[in-house]
């Protein structure tokens, strides 16, 4: 008699998950058959990913509306995941924006979008899902970006957040490793998805994927507890040349 193997995860909870990134890893845990949790800003994008997702998987993907900024916002949207599931053992901090000038030019409102969002949002996120985590000897991965190790002109408020998510996510990892709870970031390059109001197109093909970052946290979710890739920069194989 043979048993199916335990699936790597079995309840997630995935921010910024009403396209690009955060909805290919929802995806991927539910075809793995984990049940997930999904947000973002937009309930209307998120309640049409939510029932394509449940479609393909049924009984596996619930929305919740929720805005990363606000505090207590986050942390009723975790209650309720975890309220729903019984628990969590996968987060995956991935809500953020880009608002791209030169600071001469760049707006206060663009600037506290976009550290509010990418930096902060990430913040409440860990606050609200650790002590689940902590119960569930769990992992919380980040979704980071080479801009957070490499700057570029016009980037301010982006590389500050992406600069500042990766010391975060790195301390947290010393903070809580003790309890149990494993924390991980993962630095992408140029990927292929709707960002900063570009939408991919088959010029984009180049690019890192969406489901290829996705297999990278299902890769994190199956490695053993023991050992942890705390820190995971990922770029585009062949690049066109300039």
């Amino acid at each position: 008699m043979t048993t199916s193997p335990t699936p790597p995860v079995r309840h997630a909870f995935v921010t910024g998950a009403s396209k690009g990134i955060g909805r290919a890893i929802a995806e991927r845990i539910a075809a793995a058959g984990g049940d997930v949790a999904i947000t973002a800003r937009d309930a209307g994008a998120l309640a049409d990913v939510a029932q394509a997702l449940d479609a393909a998987h049924p009984g596996r993907v619930v929305g919740i509306p929720c805005d990363v900024r606000d505090e207590a916002a986050v942390h009723d949207a975790v209650r309720h995941a975890t309220e729903l599931f019984g628990g969590l053992d996968l987060v995956v901090a991935n809500a953020g924006i880009g608002r791209f000038a030169p600071v001469p030019d760049l707006t206060s409102e663009d600037w506290h979008a976009v550290i509010d969002t990418n930096l902060t949002g990430v913040f409440h996120t860990a606050q609200a899902t650790l002590p689940a985590l902590e119960a569930s000897q769990g992992l919380l991965v980040t979704i980071g970006s080479l801009a957070g190790a490499n700057f570029f002109a016009g980037g301010a408020a982006y590389n500050a957040s992406k600069f500042g998510l990766l010391g975060f996510t790195q301390a947290l990892m010393l903070d809580v490793r003790d309890r149990g709870v494993r924390v991980s970031t993962i630095m992408p390059g140029s990927v292929a998805t709707p960002f900063a109001g570009r939408e991919p197109t088959d010029a984009d093909a180049w690019k890192i994927q969406p489901e290829d970052v996705a297999t990278l946290v299902m890769d994190l979710a199956a490695m053993p507890a023991r050992t942890l890739p705390s820190r995971i920069e990922v770029r585009p194989a062949r690049p066109p040349k300039r």
